[in-house]
């Protein structure tokens, strides 16, 4: 079981109550109009027949006659409609002349079928409701592949995911882990598909389908939290690749002997960010600029082509930074890189318009491991 988290001042009560509320799935959908807004609408119209039925019958009260006292008057006519719409009719109130027959077959008859096609569709819509939403989840699982699993929505959550949707990456790929309701929900209406439940434990992951993902990104709170979860992670995933956030820059060892492939320091990072803005406003901006995805100058990952074998990281079209080779990171100056061999990746600095997207990761996927 796991609990939805909300903030409050007592943490002790909050930790008691952890074990009360299951894991949940949501997926991104449009709502139209309120759930209790529909239901009174549709009670609302039901009442309006209702009351239609009522007066057709007090108005024509000559064709009718009762058993007790031969008479319909105003509340006869409503008990009339009543049992007449929820086709009870005990038979008690009779249409006698042949206009209020008629009136039975072309218009009572007709607004019964109406009244009950109201109640019963509202019956019918909330039974069926749960089978849709299984449905759902079903096919959203059976389709799932290669996605992005972000744990934390935060504002390091957020931007990662605007991030890497800014590089081409579809909303519908990109699953959102987090233990608060109201978190999710605010990231189902932004069209993300969502797991309410602790990250930490590997039941959640497994509802985010973390076995399956190419990337997870992990932006927790806490960096305890984020060990665990990077813990779990790796080894429902032995191949995806891992990026985890911490507050302190002493447990990014810690992290990466967790199974994170990347460990950003977020504190450090701004720090230094604020730092080289300080010492030169625009190297900041520049700066800023490259790792805001999507517009001006991006910085980016790609394998080196066949016309650039042979060449040196200065002769090619874009503006190389460093070159990978193997797990080594080598500056574009490095002696040791020499020229360009065909296994090798390039980090450079594209300028990207917002009508483009460059893709900073397209090497393939490695196998699997099975589950």
């Amino acid at each position: 079981m796991f609990h939805v988290k909300l903030p409050g001042h007592d943490a002790i009560a909050r930790q008691a109550d952890e074990h009360l509320v299951t894991h949940k799935v949501k997926l991104p959908r449009k709502i139209v109009e309120h759930p209790f807004r529909q239901v009174a609408k549709r009670v609302l119209m039901a009442l309006l027949v209702l009351t239609a039925t009522a007066l057709i019958v007090y108005v024509d009260r000559e064709g009718y006659n009762d058993n007790s006292d031969r008479s319909v008057d105003f509340l006869d006519a409503w008990y009339y409609a009543t049992v007449t719409l929820s086709t009870t009719g005990y038979g008690d109130i009779t249409p006698v002349s042949d206009a209020a027959r008629l009136t039975n077959i072309f218009v009572i008859t007709p607004l019964r079928v109406l009244f009950l096609i109201i109640l019963v569709g509202t019956t019918l819509e909330v039974l069926t409701e749960r089978t849709r939403e299984e449905w759902r989840l079903n096919r959203w699982r059976s389709t799932l592949r290669d996605h992005t699993v972000v744990v934390g929505f935060g504002t390091k959550g957020r931007s990662a995911i605007q991030t890497v949707c800014a590089t081409g990456l579809k909303k519908e790929q990109v699953v959102v882990v987090d233990p608060s309701s109201k978190v999710i929900d605010a990231a189902t209406a932004e069209g993300y598909a969502g797991v309410i439940g602790d990250a930490t434990r590997s039941e959640v992951l497994k509802q985010a389908e973390v076995h399956r993902a190419r990337k997870i990104i992990i932006a927790t709170q806490r960096d305890d939290t984020a060990v665990l979860v990077t813990l779990t992670a790796r080894q429902l995933n032995k191949a995806a690749k891992i990026v985890a956030a911490v507050r302190e820059e002493e447990n990014a060892p810690l992290l990466k002997q967790s199974g994170a492939d990347a460990v950003i320091t977020s504190a450090s990072a701004a720090g230094r960010l604020l730092g080289l803005s300080v010492l030169s406003p625009a190297a900041g901006m520049v700066m800023e600029d490259l790792i805001q995805q999507g517009s001006g100058l991006d910085i980016i990952e790609r394998p080196v082509i066949k016309a650039e074998v042979g060449r040196k990281p200065r002769e090619t079209d874009d503006l190389v930074v460093s070159v990978l080779r193997g797990h080594r990171v080598l500056g574009y100056d490095d002696p040791a890189v020499g020229t360009l061999e065909l296994t090798d990746r390039l980090i450079t600095i594209v300028r990207v318009t917002p009508g483009s997207q460059v893709a900073p990761d397209a090497r393939p996927l490695p196998p699997m491991p099975p589950t």
